[in-house]
């Protein structure tokens, strides 16, 4: 009997990476697409060895054809970190209706199950607080962000109308904050500029006063939450996060602790649109999945740190991010 296959796009970058790992280990057999606009193949190399892994260098925006059956589909590819989308606004809104609509096609043709990696980030700057999935949000359309928020926005959208109209067996996993190891040195995002300057030295930049929230959530647990949610029956959005909302300011006074560093924190303006408040409410997950997160900050920050750590200890000797 063959193993049931499964398709990650954006399979290369942070998430989609881990995500590979988890599926080969599950004994499935995996094809990882990514047209490495924002994802690292180095992500995957350590994968290649393995005959269950298979890797396409492809733009999902474009005709999409893969050969034989899917047991799944999950759709990762977007570029996901404000850098990103600030410098990638078209192909980021492409990718989110375009990359969407023929990657749902496949699922659709295939007959198999479709899972959309959606975001906290459809909530908008909250006007409730915590979060939960029937929060319609506060997005600002037409704002820097809104490329990002909306792109995602009509992403669900679409797989909700695949559903409804085509039948298609969806899942939405709508993410909040996440990091942890294979995250990129320089997206703009938190932790990696927190654990960067913090590892080199150098001051620490808070955006606006620091009192805005975050909740961060280990991408072990995350994945976890994923794995979980393919394998239920829930086809509307579920919220998957840490639910311990701490300040910026909080955050990067934890990730001076962890690193031992004796960086400064220096405060600049708040960029546009920015949340003011992020926090996930779980419990759709907790009652339908089972799931929460295990893993505590410390030890998170402690695992990322030591990534990081190598990442600028192979640049500064000739290798890059």
């Amino acid at each position: 009997m063959s193993k049931p296959r499964v398709l990650i796009t954006g399979g290369a970058g942070f998430l989609g990476s881990h995500l590979c790992e988890r599926f080969l280990s599950e004994g499935r057999e995996v094809i990882c697409m990514d047209n490495l606009i924002t994802g690292d193949i180095a992500n995957v190399e350590h994968l290649f060895s393995n005959p269950d892994f298979h890797f396409e260098k492809r733009d999902v925006t474009e005709y999409l054809h893969v050969r034989g059956e899917l047991d799944a589909i999950l759709h990762f590819a977007s570029p996901a970190s404000p850098i990103d989308y600030l410098e990638l606004p078209i192909q980021t809104l492409k990718v989110g209706s375009l990359g969407t609509h023929k990657v749902l096609g496949l699922a659709h043709a295939k007959g198999c199950k479709f899972l959309l990696a959606s975001t906290s980030e459809c909530y908008g700057d909250p006007l409730v607080h915590p979060q939960s999935e029937d929060y319609w949000g506060n997005v600002n359309p037409v704002g820097p962000r809104g490329v990002y928020d909306e792109a995602k926005r009509f992403a669900e959208a679409m797989t909700m109308a695949y559903h409804r109209f085509h039948g298609v067996d969806t899942r939405i996993v709508r993410i909040f904050n996440t990091y942890g190891p294979r995250m990129r040195l320089h997206d703009g995002r938190a932790l990696p500029a927190f654990m960067a300057q913090a590892l080199a030295g150098e001051p620490l930049t808070v955006f606006g006063d620091g009192r805005q929230t975050r909740s961060f959530c280990y991408v072990d647990d995350l994945i976890e939450g994923i794995w979980r949610l393919l394998r239920s029956s829930e086809s509307l959005p579920v919220n998957i996060g840490n639910p311990a909302e701490m300040t910026i300011l909080e955050f990067a006074r934890a990730v001076i602790e962890c690193t031992g560093s004796r960086s400064e924190i220096v405060f600049e303006d708040l960029p546009v649109d920015d949340p003011k408040v992020r926090q996930p409410d779980i419990r759709k997950a907790r009652r339908l999945l089972g799931w929460e997160p295990e893993i505590d900050l410390r030890t998170g920050l402690a695992r990322t740190m030591a990534y990081f750590a190598a990442k600028l200890a192979a640049g500064s000797a000739g290798g890059g991010d």
